[in-house]
Parts: structure tokens; C-alpha cells; sequence
């Protein structure tokens, strides 16, 4: 049986992102539509008597939120929980190349998490239970694709494929956590909610209209300059239509060619910002080697 095995973990946006409630243990309700996005963080883990982590981390990602390389970091939970419930004694080392900007909405940690996950379950042959304590966006990092998610992230829904599209995927220095975001929305006076089952039978049935139902609650509760310069620039440039993801501080906004997309990158990459062309993909995870 192998002893190693690399893999990418896809990114996620939100195509759409509403918050429906608030249940009693503080952890709030969600309906979104998740899609993987093909920007990864490359994951390599290895078989090993204890768990270890190291990172490689770009310096323009290290400057927004220095990524814990220890016991903290979610890949590191991911594989303490995996031998803990496979009952195997022993560890593995991980190293994570990332890809993904970090605290950018995009669910880097969780698809670090998913790639450990995934890569035990192939070196040990066991099942993975229960990926939604880990984190609540780890379910969907293993399966990607195209789904409407509603709970706490962890009712999934798989929904027509939407991969192919083309994206800019813009982020600037700021970032946002989770927790601020949260108590932002919360003090909303008068929410505008996104038309999220609207995007769902859209993407069934009329992909090419889906992009009209793109929104995102976070938008209206957590107001950062750079998210605003960030789209101004890409419907600027031509995007059909930008918007924040996850409760910030990434932007992707949709194009309809690929030159355009280059061109807009350019520019927000000349006024400072993070940028790379993308396409929507079908997958979470994806092997390299094993």
C-alpha cells in the first residue's frame, strides 16, 4: 500500500450567500450555492509515527494572515480526528503548498482539511466519518462540484454542473473573520436577501441567466473599501458581474472571454491587489500522485 500521495484542494466562491437564522448554540443558518473554483492549495501527506505540518506559504498571502504551521492548523485537527476515529495509532507528516489566499472567503483551511482526509482514507483504506465536525464547509471541499447548501453548511445538495466559466479572482490586503462578519450581519437593519433559489433553478435549467442572481448578504453588512475598488475595476474591465465571496474579502467576477479576464488581472495586480484568471471546476479534490 502507498505511503504518500499529493493531491489539489480547490478553492470554493459563493455564488450566492444569504443567512436565514440564528440557532441557540450561536452558530448561524445559511443558504448559498457553492462552487469549486480552480485556484488549489497543493497537499502532499505522508505517512509518519506522529502528525506534523509544514507550509509554503507565498509572501503576498503571509502579509494578509500568517498560517499557523502546528497543532492550530485545520489539516493538522483533520488528521488527529481521521486516527482517532479509524482507531490506527501513528501520524503523518503534511505539507501544504498553498494557493488559495487566506482569509479571503474562499476556504483554504477547509480544503486542506478535505485533502488530508481524503489522502488518509486512500493510504489507510478507511471510511472518513464525520468531516462536517471538522469544519462545516469540509463536506463540500471533498465533493466540489456545483450544490446548494443550506444549515450550517452541512445539508449539500449537488446541482446542475457549472463548471467552464470564466472568473477573475481579486483580493486585497484586508481580511475579515468569520466572527466579525457574523456580528455584522446580525445588527443589519433592513437585510436585502440574495434570490438564491432563483440562482439554483437558473443554473438547472437557464445557466447562461444564473449570473443575475449572484449576491452575497455579507456585502451589505461588512463594507471594505478594497472589495469596492476591486469590482469597480472588474465591471470596468468587463466583468458581467462581481461580487464578494464568503463573508470576505475576495471578489470574482464573471467574463465572458478569457482576454478580457487577462486584461482585468493586469490591472487589479497594477493597483496592488491579488489577481489570477480561474475557471469554475467540477471537482474538490484532484490527485497528482500517489
Amino acid at each position: 500500500m502507498a505511503e504518500k500521495m499529493t493531491v489539489k484542494a480547490a478553492a470554493k466562491i459563493n455564488l450566492a450567500l444569504d443567512v436565514t437564522g440564528k440557532l441557540d448554540n450561536g452558530y448561524h443558518t445559511l443558504e448559498s450555492v457553492f462552487q469549486s473554483v480552480g485556484l488549489y492549495d497543493e497537499v502532499t501527506v505522508e505517512l509518519a509515527d506522529e502528525i506534523s505540518v509544514s507550509c509554503d506559504v507565498p509572501e503576498e498571502f503571509a502579509q494578509s494572515d500568517e498560517i499557523p504551521c502546528d497543532e492550530r492548523n485545520i489539516a493538522y485537527k483533520a488528521a488527529k480526528r481521521f486516527f482517532e476515529n479509524a482507531g490506527i495509532s501513528g501520524g503523518c507528516r503534511i505539507h501544504i503548498k498553498k494557493g488559495i489566499p487566506s482569509q479571503a472567503g474562499m476556504g483554504g483551511g477547509s480544503a486542506d482539511a478535505a485533502a488530508v482526509l481524503y489522502c488518509l482514507s486512500k493510504l489507510t483504506g478507511k471510511d472518513i466519518a464525520a468531516p462536517e465536525k471538522i469544519g462545516a464547509d469540509v463536506p463540500f471541499m471533498l465533493a466540489g462540484g456545483t450544490a446548494y447548501v443550506e444549515g450550517i453548511g452541512e445539508k449539500i445538495t449537488p446541482i446542475a454542473d457549472y463548471s467552464g466559466k470564466i472568473l477573475v479572482i481579486g483580493k486585497g490586503k484586508e481580511g475579515v473573520s468569520t466572527a466579525e462578519a457574523y456580528g455584522s450581519i446580525d445588527s443589519l437593519p433592513s437585510p436585502v436577501h440574495p434570490e438564491t433559489s432563483k440562482l439554483v433553478n437558473a443554473i438547472n435549467s437557464a445557466p447562461d441567466e444564473a449570473y443575475k442572481y449572484f449576491g452575497n448578504l455579507f456585502e451589505q453588512a461588512i463594507q471594505l473599501e478594497e472589495v469596492d475598488s476591486i469590482e469597480s475595476t472588474m465591471l470596468n474591465k468587463g466583468a458581467v458581474r462581481a461580487v464578494m465571496t464568503g463573508s470576505g474579502s475576495a471578489v470574482f467576477g464573471l467574463f465572458e472571454s478569457r482576454e478580457e479576464a487577462g486584461i482585468c488581472a493586469e490591472k487589479l495586480k497594477k493597483q496592488g491587489y491579488f489577481a489570477q484568471v480561474c475557471e469554475t471546476v467540477p471537482h474538490g479534490i484532484v490527485v497528482i500522485e500517489q
